[in-house]
């Protein structure tokens, strides 16, 4: 699958086969996220790969749209290192084009996944930090289930001409 063809075509994955995620794919991924642009090249990033049902299941329980962690064989926690980015919030960005790229990696190679975001809503960060012992310098952004799909879904169209403006608005 070439590149664009795996950006208009990536869906988000809601059900999974309960098919293990293999240890290349899972590389694969992680290698793709990694490759993403950063402020400055700081790389801010740290991923908490989640196979461990019992701790997906304890996510499931404070986070209200997460439900799909418990058929997916891992979820992947995407934080941000506060003493690593360039200044105040970068991590964020630099944090979310790296999620972008293991989505769009996942559907490349096979694999279903979902964006679930848990920055900015406080309560969600302070419980994950909790559950995954997280340090204070690491924020979680969101978590990512991945697995094989169990669900098809067709191309959405999603551009919007009007929302295109040129050199003003």
């Amino acid at each position: 699958m070439d590149a664009i063809q795996a950006v208009l075509t990536r869906r988000s994955i809601r059900k999974y086969t309960g098919e293990p995620v293999t240890d290349e794919q899972l590389e694969t991924l992680l290698r793709a996220a990694m490759a993403a642009p950063s402020a400055a090249n700081k790389q801010p990033w740290h991923f908490v790969v989640v196979r461990e049902a019992g701790l997906r299941e304890a996510f499931t329980e404070f986070h209200p749209h997460a439900g799909m962690l418990r058929e997916a064989p891992i979820g992947i926690l995407v934080c941000g290192d506060t003493e690593l980015e360039l200044g105040d919030g970068y991590w964020i960005q630099d944090c979310s084009a790296a999620t972008e790229n293991l989505l769009i990696a996942a559907h490349a190679i096979g694999l279903g996944a979902v964006w679930c975001g848990i920055t900015p809503r406080a309560e969600r960060v302070a419980q994950t930090k909790a559950l995954f012992g997280l340090p204070d310098n690491v924020i979680p952004l969101g978590i990512i289930a991945v697995g094989h799909p169990a669900e098809e879904k067709g191309p959405g169209e999603r551009y919007q001409a009007e929302r295109v403006h040129q050199d003003r608005w």
